[in-house]
C-alpha cells in the first residue's frame, strides 16, 4: 500500500514539474546578417529577405587593402586612409555615384584585368588636389609594372556622337554610350593620375588609359596625367567634354585620339613618347577620325585645341627611334578638328592631312591649323599621293597669310629648357623663345569663355602647372 502512494506521489510531482516549465520552441526568423529581415534573436532561420539593389563586392585583404569586384546601384566611396583594389570590371551604374577622396590610391588586377567603368548616368567624383592627387595605378611591385598591367578608366555619357545607334564602348567592358543632353555631367576628375593602364583586347577593341564615351560638357575633366597606357592616352568617342591640363606620358599609341563626333574643347595639354616604344598601328600625337569609313556624319569630329604642346620620340636628328612612329598629327577620314597657338616637335612627319574629305573641310574653312609651330621633323607637312591635294597645295594652304603657322629646322630653336627629359621634363620656354608670344585669340572658335587668352603658344608659360602632382618615375614610386 506505501508502495503504491509513492508511486503515485511521484506522478504528481512530475506532473506538476511539467506544468511549472515553459515549453521549448525555438525562434523562427532570418540568421543572414546580410539580409534586409535579419532578426538578432532568431535561432531557426526562416524567410530571409534580400535587396535587389547591386551593391559592390568588397573583401577585406588585410593589410589596408579592400578589395571591389562587381557593380553598384547605390553611391559609395573610396576613402584615402584605404588602398581599393578594382577586381575584374566594376562598374558604376546609373544614378550611382562613386566617390574618391584626395590622395586615395586604387590600384587594378592584373589577371582580371581591373577597370574602372562609369555607365550612362552614373558619375565619377575624383576630386584631388596638387598636393593629394588621386592615383590609379597598377598593382604589381616596385621595378615590375609595365603597359597594360590593368584596364583604366571608362567614362560613358548621354551627350551626341555620330553613330547610327548608341554603341558598346570598345575594349569589351558592358557599356553603351551616347544621347542627346550635350551639359551631361558624369562627374569630376580633377588632380588625378592614371598609371600602366591601356589593354588591347582584340584588334580595335583597347581599353585606353582614359576613355570617354560620348561624356557631356557637364563633366569636368582638368589636371589628368595618364602614364605608360598600353593604347591611347585619352580617347574621345563622340560628346562634348571639355578638357584642361591633360598630360600623356610615355604612351603605346596615341595620345589624344578623337573620333566619332566629339566637339568639345581643350586647352594646356602636354605628351612626351618614349623613342623605344612604339604601336604597329603607327603611333601618333593626335589622331582624328570622323568615323571609321569617312562618313559624311553629323555632329563632325571637330574638337578645338589651344596650347598644345605635343614632344615625339626625336630630340634631333641623331636619336634612334622605334620606326612605328609616324606623324605629330595624323588628321584623317572627313575630321574637321581644329589647332590653334600649339607646337608639334620631334615626329618623323608633322600635320598630315589625309583624305579627300579631310582635304575639303580644310580648304572650305571646317579643319583648322592656325598659330602653330612644327620643329624638328624631317617632313614637316604632308599628305598621301594621288589625293585633291599635292605636297604644294598643303605647304601653301598652311603659309596661307596671317595664319601664322611656322616651320623650324631643329627642336632646339624652340629654346625650351628640357623638354625630351624622360625623368624631369621642363618644357617651359627660355628667355627669348618664339613660344613666348604670337598666341592669337581672335580666331571665331577661341572667343568661346572656355579658353584663357593668354600670350603664349604651347601649353606652358613662366608657370609648370605639372608641378606637384605629376610623377615621372611611377615604376620607382611605393604606394
Amino acid at each position: 500500500m506505501n508502495h503504491w502512494k509513492n508511486h503515485s506521489l511521484s506522478l504528481l510531482l512530475l506532473g506538476a514539474a511539467a506544468v511549472s516549465l515553459p515549453a521549448c520552441k525555438k525562434k523562427e526568423g532570418c540568421t543572414d546578417p546580410a539580409a534586409l529581415n535579419y532578426d538578432a534573436d532568431a535561432d531557426k532561420d526562416c524567410c530571409c529577405e534580400y535587396s535587389t539593389v547591386k551593391q559592390f563586392t568588397v573583401t577585406d585583404l588585410g593589410g589596408g587593402v579592400q578589395q571591389v569586384e562587381g557593380e553598384t546601384e547605390v553611391d559609395f566611396t573610396f576613402t584615402s586612409g584605404t588602398k581599393w583594389l578594382l577586381k575584374g570590371f566594376v562598374y558604376v551604374n546609373g544614378g550611382a555615384t562613386l566617390t574618391v577622396q584626395p590622395g586615395t590610391i586604387v590600384k587594378g588586377d592584373k589577371d582580371s584585368k581591373g577597370t574602372l567603368i562609369v555607365r550612362r548616368g552614373g558619375r565619377l567624383n575624383a576630386d584631388g588636389t596638387a598636393s593629394q592627387p588621386i592615383v590609379f595605378t597598377s598593382n604589381q611591385p616596385v621595378g615590375s609594372r609595365s603597359y597594360g598591367d590593368w584596364g583604366g578608366i571608362v567614362i560613358c555619357g548621354q551627350a551626341p556622337h555620330n553613330q547610327p545607334s548608341d554603341p558598346v564602348i570598345e575594349g569589351g567592358p558592358d557599356a553603351q554610350y551616347g544621347g542627346t543632353n550635350a551639359s551631361d555631367n558624369s562627374g569630376i576628375l580633377r588632380y588625378v593620375r592614371i598609371e600602366f593602364c591601356g589593354i588591347a583586347f582584340q584588334p580595335n577593341q583597347e581599353i585606353n588609359g582614359l576613355t570617354l564615351g560620348a561624356v557631356g560638357s557637364g563633366t569636368t575633366i582638368d589636371h589628368v596625367q595618364v602614364s605608360y597606357s598600353g593604347d591611347d592616352s585619352f580617347e574621345f568617342f563622340g560628346g562634348t567634354v571639355n578638357v584642361k591640363h591633360l598630360v600623356a606620358f610615355r604612351g603605346w599609341d596615341d595620345d589624344f585620339d578623337q573620333d566619332f563626333g566629339w566637339q568639345g574643347k581643350g586647352q594646356f595639354a602636354v605628351s612626351l613618347r618614349d623613342p623605344a616604344i612604339a604601336d604597329q598601328s603607327s603611333s601618333n600625337g593626335f589622331e582624328c577620325d570622323n568615323d571609321a569609313a569617312g562618313n559624311s556624319a553629323s555632329p563632325y569630329t571637330q574638337g578645338t585645341w589651344s596650347n598644345v604642346s605635343v614632344f615625339g620620340p626625336q630630340v634631333d636628328a641623331g636619336t634612334s627611334i622605334n620606326s612605328l612612329y609616324k606623324r605629330a598629327l595624323h588628321l584623317r577620314r572627313n575630321t574637321q578638328s581644329r589647332v590653334f597657338n600649339s607646337v608639334f616637335a620631334g615626329y618623323p612627319t608633322g600635320l598630315y592631312i589625309d583624305g579627300n574629305s579631310t582635304q575639303a573641310n580644310a580648304t572650305n574653312g571646317d579643319l583648322m591649323f592656325r598659330g602653330n609651330v612644327l620643329a624638328g621633323m624631317a617632313t614637316p607637312i604632308d599628305v598621301p599621293s594621288g589625293q585633291t591635294w599635292d605636297q604644294a597645295a598643303i605647304t601653301a594652304w598652311v603659309n596661307t597669310a596671317g595664319w601664322n603657322n611656322s616651320v623650324l629646322a631643329t627642336n632646339a630653336e624652340l629654346m625650351l629648357n628640357d623638354p625630351f627629359n624622360l625623368s624631369g621634363p621642363n618644357f617651359r620656354p627660355q628667355v627669348g623663345s618664339p613660344l613666348q608670344s604670337g598666341a592669337d585669340f581672335s580666331w571665331s572658335p577661341l572667343t568661346d569663355s572656355f579658353f584663357a587668352p593668354v600670350a603664349y603658344r604651347g601649353a606652358f608659360g613662366s608657370e609648370d602647372w605639372t608641378t606637384g602632382w605629376t610623377n615621372w618615375d611611377p615604376q620607382n614610386t611605393a604606394y
